[in-house]
């Protein structure tokens, strides 16, 4: 059983699960959106893209984003997923970020983006 995330409960009042596919999306989502530092006992755990609402945008800072993004993927969610690409823009008071990956368990290839306001 994979619990939902965020945790919720169902229409039944239960513990709200998630698909295989949906576990992995929520899983990608935690990494994107936790900062490093934040979660205890995983001082590492993150991508900090949440920093760059922030920054001011160029391509230098758009490339080390993509970089770092992908770095995060690969080493929390390396056994589970193979990142083949990372999107990140920033505009206005939306982050967006676009993540092409394939799933190692069914070799399946996925496109998903993720957007926050701020």
């Amino acid at each position: 059983m994979n619990v939902d995330y965020p945790f919720h409960l169902d229409h039944r009042g239960r513990t709200a699960e998630a698909t295989d596919d949906d576990h992995i999306r929520d899983l990608i989502e935690q990494v994107l959106f936790t900062a490093p530092g934040e979660r205890v006992n995983r001082p590492t755990f993150g991508s900090g893209v949440m920093q760059l609402v922030f920054a001011p945008n160029n391509e230098a800072l758009a490339a080390a984003t993509q970089i770092s993004v992908q770095s995060a993927l690969q080493q929390w969610l390396g056994e589970l997923i193979e990142v083949e690409g990372v999107q990140v823009t920033n505009e206005d008071a939306k982050l967006t970020v676009l993540i092409q990956y394939m799933v190692r368990r069914d070799q399946e290839r996925r496109v998903t983006e993720f957007s926050r306001a701020i």
